[in-house]
């Protein structure tokens, strides 16, 4: 049987899923395959710590370009992450003839476009499925399978971390969220540092690459609306099952004509659509294509085997491509060379309309309400509804009032939220939250 050497760098928690899967799962490739995958060469700082998993410890180095230089090693796995060095051996990699499977999407999608014309210059491939969703084949299913669509709507849970959480507070009432980032510390689901999670950064990096692929767009996430969920509290999930509605972060992609809503933010979703039913550290991607109608996509979205998986699948892709000489067969972005379309396609964020939900603290008195909403109505923001959940007997000292509106736009909401935090009877900023609901207005 013919082998394929294969050469890690980055021997972390995906590493070693990548070596347990090699080994415990072998007669299953080559079964379906025709080829025997031989991890040849291993590269870490660390060549001494346990990893849990049994290999030939002879094949370890600390000397990435053991691997980037070793003539037998056609394929190269990335799992070190970051931008540098991994961008530095990724196209020491390409140089040298070797095709580059990795998992890094801050690399990707920062810089993917310069990565992805170096591999084509050297006529070598680069995947990197395991970036956005960890076991979930979406980017393979957006670049093949969905090829023949115009995707016109995309919602993504793309952070277990975020979605852990929130599902914990959602499901414990009165549970903040530093309580629930603890448990999911605790359960290590988030990282001792989990401000990358918390603050919306991982997700815009796999939002940003899911743009690229579906609508062609390039976007740097200093390009995109992002918003993380530090700023959701206890009373906002109370309120949110009031309004039959559950906080998710979501990645959103709405194709308006030639113009595309691109945000990352928390969302409110009908209690009955099937994102609002995904819960702890999955992930899902629902999409509505022009010609396949609604999908969903579900399952882990992170951890050491479901992401594994996905090296591994995008190992053997490469491999069989080459082995019938058909390098650079699907471009990586599923598009042919060519300038992808500008940042000019993406809606500005301050014309984007959709619904709202505000969160205000207000002094309990007489004719308060009718300040805020002549505020909104100045605005063009039309109010669905109105909750004052508690009122103070001796009518001193400031409640929550919440309301829904209509669909409003962003710019229109935002200048009515400074304008009501200025009145002497409110407190604080409004907390703003925006709605996905088609049935809303």
């Amino acid at each position: 049987m013919e082998e394929i050497a294969v050469g890690l760098i980055g021997f972390g928690t995906i590493g070693s899923g990548v070596v347990q899967i090699l080994k415990e799962n072998q007669s299953i490739i080559e079964a379906r395959t025709g080829f025997r995958i031989n991890l040849k060469k291993i590269a870490d700082l660390d060549i001494d710590s346990d990893r849990g998993v049994a290999f030939d410890g002879s094949i370890l180095t600390n000397d990435a370009y053991e691997i980037l230089r070793d003539p037998e090693i056609s394929i190269v796995i990335e799992l070190i992450g970051g931008y540098e060095p991994a961008r530095t051996f990724i196209i020491e990699a390409f140089r040298n003839g070797k095709s580059v499977v990795t998992a890094n999407k801050a690399l990707i999608a920062e810089n993917g476009l310069e990565i992805f014309k170096v591999a084509m210059e050297n006529s070598v491939d680069v995947a990197f499925e395991a970036a956005v969703a960890g076991g979930i084949p979406i980017l393979r299913s957006f670049r093949e399978g969905l090829v023949a669509n115009r995707f016109d709507k995309i919602l993504a849970i793309l952070n277990g971390t975020c979605n852990f959480i929130l599902s914990e507070m959602t499901h414990n009432p009165g549970a903040d969220f530093h309580q629930a980032l603890k448990k999911a510390q605790e359960l290590g689901y988030a990282e001792a540092d989990p401000t990358l999670d918390i603050e919306g950064v991982d997700s815009a990096h796999k939002l940003s690459i899911v743009l690229a692929l579906t609508h062609g767009i390039h976007a740097p996430v200093k390009n995109i609306h992002v918003e993380g969920i530090t700023g959701i509290e206890a009373f906002d999930l109370l309120m949110a099952r009031e309004f039959s509605y559950r906080i998710k972060l979501l990645a959103i992609i709405i194709r308006h004509g030639a113009k595309v809503e691109v945000r990352l933010h928390p969302t409110m979703l009908p209690e009955t659509h099937p994102l609002a039913q995904v819960d702890g550290v999955f992930n899902s991607i629902f999409l509505r294509g022009d010609m396949v109608g609604d999908q969903m996509f579900y399952g882990r979205g992170a951890g050491r085997e479901p992401t594994a998986s996905a090296v591994i699948g995008d190992v053997i892709e490469l491999i069989r491509s080459k082995k019938i000489g058909n390098s650079c067969r699907v471009p990586p972005l599923g598009y042919y060379p060519g300038p992808l379309e500008s940042m000019d396609s993406v809606l500005d964020m301050n014309e984007v309309v959709t619904n709202y939900y505000l969160r205000i603290h207000a002094m309990d008195r007489p004719g308060v309400l009718s300040r805020i909403s002549g505020i909104m109505a100045n605005h063009n923001i039309s109010i669905h509804s109105v909750v004052q959940k508690r009122r103070n007997s001796s009518g001193s000292g400031s409640i929550p009032v919440v309301f829904i509106t209509h669909s409003a736009r962003e710019a229109d909401i935002l200048q009515a939220r400074k304008e009501i935090g200025s009145l002497e009877v409110v407190s604080g900023s409004a907390t703003i939250i925006r709605i996905e609901d088609e049935s809303l207005d």
